[in-house]
């Protein structure tokens, strides 16, 4: 009977205790709607006219396309989403986490006009809205 590596082991239960509380999360943000209601993070955008056109890129790293949930409102934008932390029980070790992670929500004013969502596609870890004004 060997000797077991009692780092290796402490390792393996951290990573345990980091999936319990993945877990956990997830159901917070599934059947929990005040924490659901509370955004962690707010990516940045960008926003620029082409003539009767508006783009608006919003920095999303890490965030699938289909878990991203858009609304355009007569003055404004709303993008909300999750990004999930970039860990699972393979994660041997973090060495840095400077990217945000969480649920988001941003809500984007926009000039005075009435808008319609014409295309909507992610680039580059980015979602691009273009957005025609009436």
């Amino acid at each position: 009977m060997g000797i077991r590596n009692p780092h290796s082991w402490m390792w393996a239960e951290a990573c345990e205790l980091l999936e319990q509380a993945q877990r956990l999360q997830r159901q917070f943000f599934r059947f929990g709607h005040a924490v659901e209601a509370q955004p962690r993070w707010e990516p940045p955008v960008d926003i620029v006219a082409y003539g009767s056109e508006i783009q608006v890129t919003v920095a999303l790293p890490g965030v699938a396309p289909e878990h991203v949930h858009v609304r355009v409102y007569e003055d404004s934008i709303s993008v909300v989403a999750i990004r999930p932390l970039p860990m699972n029980r393979h994660t041997t070790a973090v060495h840095r986490l400077e990217i945000p992670y969480g649920r988001f929500e941003r809500r984007i004013a926009l000039p005075a006009a009435r808008y319609e969502l014409m295309d909507q596609a992610c680039v580059n870890g980015c979602l691009v809205l273009r957005l025609a004004t009436h």
